[in-house]
Formats: structure tokens, sequence, C-alpha cells
């Protein structure tokens, strides 16, 4: 596999869904999955990839740093 399947693949490892439905990824989940992969990233370079390829995410981090938590929207009916 390249490094670039693996990397998204750890992205879609690192998402959780939470009690209300809702999906999220931290960075620190992240990084912890592409080290898993052996593809070491820093947070500042994981939130950056993220950042380049996933649109559907959006930054809700309440605390400033690199550990940043990514939420996508909630689907409407």
């Amino acid at each position: 596999m390249s490094q670039d399947d693996e990397i998204w693949h750890a992205f879609r490892e690192a998402i959780r869904q939470d009690d209300t439905g809702q999906f999220t990824v931290s960075t620190r989940d992240f990084v912890a999955e592409l080290q898993q992969r052996n593809a070491p990233h820093t947070l500042r370079a994981a939130n950056t990839w993220i950042e380049m390829h996933i649109t559907t995410f959006s930054d809700i981090s309440v605390e400033p740093g690199e550990c940043r938590l990514f939420q996508m929207p909630a689907a409407h009916d």
C-alpha cells in the first residue's frame, strides 16, 4: 500500500462517532493511527494534511494549539 493510501486509511480509522451521532477526528488520534502505519506526522503536519484533503470536516477546537478537533457537519433531513 502506498504511503498516501496509508494516510487516508489512518484518517478513516481516526474518525469517531459520539453519542449524538456526530463524527469527529482529533489530531491526536490521527497521528496515533499514522504512527501505527509507519507514516509518522507531527500534530502540525497532520492538521495541514486534514486542511488540504478533507473539506467535509470543520475545525471545532475550543483550545489553542496543535491538538485540534474536526467535526463533520450533521446531515439535514
